[in-house]
């Protein structure tokens, strides 16, 4: 997942997604970088509208949406936020599944 989230990195920041540039990220965290996962990787990638990919993640991931109900009890209340948070965390995972999936 470390290699996705380098060339992640390397998008947001508005640079070209190149192997050295890759392993420069990898090692700069403290990655060993394994050379065929780097050049897998920017082969996948080339030709990619990230941008786009990333939409249809987002679009493709459960959207957690936790309804307040009429209960007038604080333990009610901090029962909804614990299961909103787990909600939404799930729904972040799902989205890191749908873009690591994307990006092989």
């Amino acid at each position: 997942m470390e290699y996705v989230y380098a060339a992640m990195l390397l998008h947001k920041a508005g640079k070209q997604i190149t192997e050295h540039d890759v392993k420069a990220v990898l090692h700069a965290a403290g990655v060993h970088a394994d050379e065929s996962r780097v050049k897998a990787l920017v082969a996948a990638l080339e030709g990619v509208d990230i941008e786009e990919a990333i939409k249809k993640a987002a679009m493709a991931a459960p959207v957690a949406v936790a309804a307040a109900p009429a209960g007038h009890g604080h333990a009610e209340k901090k029962d909804d936020g614990k299961k909103a948070a787990e909600e939404s965390k799930k729904a972040e995972e799902a989205a890191a599944a749908g873009l690591g999936a994307l990006f092989g």
